[in-house]
């Protein structure tokens, strides 16, 4: 939970920072592995904190995240 109850009580500038997409200025390929991976890693985390660390989504959350994020890279793997 936010703290704020619903998305609509969250301050604009938080909904703003959450649909924020940095990646969309990376040109095709410049992005390394290892930084993909950092980045899969954050948003699985991500998951995994939204529902509260239950066990057992360790690998649904990495594949979510996986496919979040090489949505969001311009044609990846390059």
């Amino acid at each position: 939970m936010n703290g704020w109850g619903t998305m609509q009580d969250e301050p604009r500038t938080i909904r703003a920072m959450r649909n924020f997409n940095p990646l969309r200025f990376c040109a095709p390929g410049a992005i390394s592995a290892a930084d993909r991976h950092r980045l899969i890693s954050q948003a699985a985390y991500l998951r995994a904190k939204q529902r509260g660390f239950a066990a057992g989504h360790e690998v649904e959350d990495w594949l979510a995240a996986e496919r979040e994020i090489d949505a969001q890279l311009p044609q990846y793997p390059p």
